[in-house]
């Protein structure tokens, strides 16, 4: 199945000898039990069939976490509805570690963003609503960041190896320089609603921006 149901690896299995390290995503909401778990698994499953299993690596935490906690069962409901495996998750609190680990950090609102910029400044450089990334790689294309001016994401122009890793790195500078060349989002279409203790009609709204936004990331992120 392309749906990864085990738990994440440690930071140390990224560095095993002899194995190239994989792309790193970390997704980010308040209580993880929701939009971010739902960003993780779906995405992991999107990656994983183009890439195949290991080369991208997506986890997820909260800022207010529930720490220990499965996945909310209504959002759980709607990202099984969807062909995606909640098995095995277990929430976890974000800290200045995974953000520093990530090469590329999506988050449920803009103001998840500033939170994780105030762990580690540096990820100002790779840190985006889900919604907002989903608006600036929608012009790539299926060719990938060339298409944006923004150069080829292969071996030669990343320094690496062309590995997901350098793909992912090379769509992340092509966001950023798209920010400054294309009208903001209001927040109401940068954001993904919150649906904790809410009716279901908000978890609905919930999985429908998420799934609207999905294809594009996953076929910007994904292998050209």
């Amino acid at each position: 199945s392309p749906c990864r149901a085990t738990s994440r690896p440690s930071s140390s299995a990224w560095l095993r000898p002899g194995v190239s390290a994989p792309g790193r995503i970390l997704t980010v909401c308040t209580g993880n039990i929701c939009r971010s778990p739902f960003l993780e698994r779906a995405l992991q499953a999107e990656l994983d069939r183009s890439w195949g299993a290991g080369a991208v690596e997506v986890r997820s935490a909260g800022t207010g976490a529930l720490v220990g906690s499965s996945m909310e069962p209504s959002a759980r409901r709607l990202l099984e509805g969807n062909g995606y495996s909640a098995e095995g998750f277990v929430a976890r609190r974000l800290d200045a570690t995974l953000v520093a680990e990530a090469d590329l950090v999506l988050t449920a609102t803009r103001a998840h963003r500033g939170k994780v910029a105030a762990l580690h400044p540096k990820a100002l450089q790779y840190v985006f609503s889900f919604r907002e990334f989903a608006d600036l790689v929608a012009p790539l294309g299926d060719a990938g960041p060339a298409d944006a001016d923004a150069g080829p994401a292969d071996a030669a122009a990343s320094g690496g190896t062309g590995t997901a890793a350098d793909h992912l790195r090379a769509v992340v500078r092509a966001a950023k320089a798209q920010r400054g060349t294309r009208p903001p989002l209001h927040d109401d279409d940068a954001d993904i609603v919150d649906p904790y203790r809410q009716p279901h009609v908000v978890f609905d709204d919930m999985a429908t921006q998420i799934m609207e936004a999905l294809p594009i990331v996953a076929r910007a992120l994904g292998r050209a």
